[in-house]
């Protein structure tokens, strides 16, 4: 894809303090958008939207998508052409422990989100980001394609799922005419990345438990999970958002994910980090008995996205370690947070 399609563009984000929240935004920036945000603040201490200092650069609110006329007013106050629907309660495990929140951010969100819409003449185009997890996961072999049964089992899942389906409702219902917004939605595999400091996520736990001189805790080192790097399932959506602006036949499920051979197991994931991240780096197996059900298996079959957007990973999972290993190393040398995140998108967009 060509970042130029953004330059000048009204970009409004819910999420953008987030951690792929922060990535979109400066990718935006860098191609000259006009980007507004819209989101709680940084969700983690230390957080690289407040690292980068990217409130700098674009209108950033601090707001909550439950609040759905706040959230409606900043819509129509920024007079977006493109809508990116990020801002979401995005753990498994925390969602466990608040299901009711889940549901209102996730769920109601979504409402509040498309409600929004509704009243702005000015959007052209809509992203919902939903999770690969919205899939009813039968633990089969292969990945899943958009037209499988949805239902996700724990209340992220879930309630992602609902997300999708009103979405769909949505659409059918209020954005049925020549003059409505292309919507969509995305469903990416688990994002790894720089920057990343929240709690419950893989490399994460690698990186903190490496730079304090300790062995990594991997609690399901047998889970498979369709991985891969934030700037992939980024390129999608920006890549999605551009083609249903351009053609509003496009509409529709999108998978973005890994290819097979990059769809590794935790363990695996932990091993190439430790691997490249050297340093006598190890890991331990600290397998949880009576732990929160989490899926076994989980692929993507993003022959869909390939055959009409065009869009392909770029990078393998080696790729991905590799880069975040060198963004993390940087930042430890002293490199600026914002130079080694944008040295890296221009490296990865070829800008």
């Amino acid at each position: 894809m060509n970042l130029s399609f953004y330059k000048n563009k009204r970009v409004f984000l819910t999420g953008h303090t987030g951690f792929k929240g922060t990535w979109l935004s400066r990718i935006l920036l860098m191609a000259g958008a006009d980007v507004t945000g819209y989101a709680l603040e940084a969700p983690t201490q230390p957080s690289l939207f407040e690292q980068t200092k990217t409130a700098s650069q674009m209108h950033s609110i601090i707001g909550d998508i439950r609040d759905g006329q706040k959230l409606q007013k900043a819509i129509i106050d920024a007079r977006p052409d493109i809508v990116f629907h990020l801002a979401a309660q995005p753990i498994v495990r925390t969602s466990y422990k608040d299901p009711v929140g889940t549901y209102e951010s996730n769920v109601m969100g979504t409402v509040h989100l498309l409600e929004a819409v509704r009243h702005c003449p000015s959007v052209r185009s809509v992203v919902n980001v939903t999770t690969d997890k919205v899939y009813l996961n039968k633990e089969w072999a292969w990945g899943y394609r958009e037209n499988e049964e949805l239902c996700g089992y724990d209340p992220y899942s879930n309630s992602k799922s609902c997300s999708e389906l009103v979405t769909y409702s949505y659409r059918n219902s209020f954005f049925n005419n020549d003059t409505a917004p292309a919507i969509s939605t995305a469903r990416s595999g688990n994002v790894i990345g720089g920057g990343d400091y929240a709690l419950d996520r893989i490399i994460p736990d690698c990186i903190r438990a490496v730079e304090s001189g300790k062995e990594i805790i991997v609690r399901n080192p047998h889970s498979t999970r369709p991985y891969q790097h934030v700037m992939e399932c980024l390129r999608g959506y920006l890549t999605l958002a551009q083609a249903q602006y351009e053609n509003k036949e496009l509409i529709g499920a999108y998978n973005f994910g890994p290819d097979d051979e990059s769809c590794v197991t935790t363990g695996g994931l932990a091993t190439l980090f430790c691997d490249t991240w050297g340093n006598n780096a190890s890991w331990i197996d600290m397998s949880e008995v009576n732990a929160p059900h989490e899926a076994n298996f989980l692929k993507l079959d993003c022959s869909k996205s390939k055959t009409v957007l065009g869009w392909y990973p770029q990078w393998t999972i080696q790729d991905a370690i590799k880069h975040i290993v060198a963004w993390e190393q940087a930042v430890q040398s002293g490199t600026a947070t914002a130079t080694i995140t944008d040295t890296q998108i221009k490296e990865y967009f070829g800008e």
